[in-house]
């Protein structure tokens, strides 16, 4: 018997910056980090905008400031696991302390 492969899902979330000086080079690195955990492919859109969630120097080009909202976009097998993820890291701040 031959397994079928997993049909990749698509998944969409939105998240707001929290941050007081929004998405810096920390913050982003973070995002990154988080990411880089998961298969599926992760974009993230800010106004017309749409970058490589993978990228630092794409995150960096957003520009996204405090109360911006990011759609994040996620294609793959673990598609939902990497948008709840990043949508949990933005509810605790990037892990930013300042």
């Amino acid at each position: 018997m031959v397994d079928k492969p997993k049909k990749d899902k698509k998944v969409s979330g939105v998240f707001i910056i929290k941050n007081d000086r929004g998405l810096h080079t920390r913050p982003s690195t973070e995002i990154v980090k988080c990411v880089n955990q998961f298969k599926s492919d992760i974009q993230l859109k800010y106004k017309k905008t749409t970058v490589n969630a993978r990228s630092l120097l794409g995150i960096l080009m957003l520009a996204a400031e405090k109360g911006s909202r990011i759609r994040i976009t996620a294609t793959g097998v673990d598609a939902q696991e990497a948008v709840d993820a990043l949508v949990a890291l933005a509810d605790l701040s990037f892990h930013m302390k300042y």
